[in-house]
């Protein structure tokens, strides 16, 4: 019998009323466990009182969510955000030494747009805060107004690039993805290989070179992942290297 994977999920904060709450999205979850065989177990963004290490022992592999929030500008020496923009510090403190602590311990980790930009900050990328204003890319956001299954609809192809983790996933050499995301990569972090771009050169995937299984993207393969055979390869692939986790703990 094959072991079940313990995959832990990163969480936000979020204030309900008159208190804070740790919050994990509905579709990463799913995704975990129709994607990816695995079982989900949220993360709360505690900071400083747990310990990355004692934590990714118990772990066979480590997702990290989108978000509404940005990664904060100090962590990669940026300018500071605009006014009225959605940040989460308490997240960036938890996750930010974890991505490198799982590294570190080989931990297979899949990172998804805040946790794919998550993941070039921590080795030291840094990140574009609005990518329509800078230089030659498109528009990558959704369309507030319209219906969350028009948001998640494919918006632009993305060219997968020879070689990587990426090619051995069996998925074409160029797919359709949806987009969802204001920031992007600037400054691609040391030791990270880019995976995929999308039309306008943007880095849309990237892995870590040292890692058995480290892969960041920056669109959501968790949308409805069983009906999408190119999601649902890279949450397949991901699954298998937290079981061989599972099998080596």
């Amino acid at each position: 019998m094959s072991c079940l994977p313990l995959i832990g999920v990163t969480a936000c904060t979020r204030q309900l009323g008159l208190h804070p709450f740790h919050i994990a999205g509905d579709k990463y979850l799913r995704a975990v466990v129709s994607g990816s065989g695995g079982l989900p177990m949220v993360i709360p963004a505690l900071g400083d009182l747990i310990d990355p290490g004692a934590l990714l022992e118990r772990l066979d592999g480590l997702l990290l969510t989108g978000s509404p929030s940005n990664v904060e500008p100090h962590n990669y020496q940026g300018l500071p955000s605009e006014p009225d923009t959605l940040h989460d510090p308490e997240r960036d403190r938890m996750t930010l030494p974890l991505i490198r602590a799982a590294v570190e311990a080989d931990i297979p980790l899949l990172g998804i747009c805040r946790g794919f930009q998550e993941m070039n900050v921590a080795f030291g990328g840094s990140l574009h805060q609005k990518v329509h204003e800078a230089g030659p890319f498109m528009d990558h956001r959704e369309d507030p107004d319209m219906p969350v299954e028009v948001q998640y609809g494919t918006r632009h192809t993305v060219r997968i690039q020879p070689n990587g983790l990426f090619a051995r996933l069996g998925v074409p050499a160029e797919f359709e993805v949806n987009s969802i995301h204001s920031q992007g990569v600037d400054r691609l972090a040391p030791g990270l290989r880019v995976e995929a771009l999308a039309s306008d050169g943007l880095v849309e995937a990237f892995s870590v070179e040292s890692a058995t299984f480290a892969l960041g993207v920056q669109w959501h393969p968790e949308w409805q992942v069983r009906n999408n055979p190119h999601y649902l390869a890279i949450f397949n692939a991901f699954g298998e290297a937290c079981r061989h986790r599972a099998g080596l703990r």
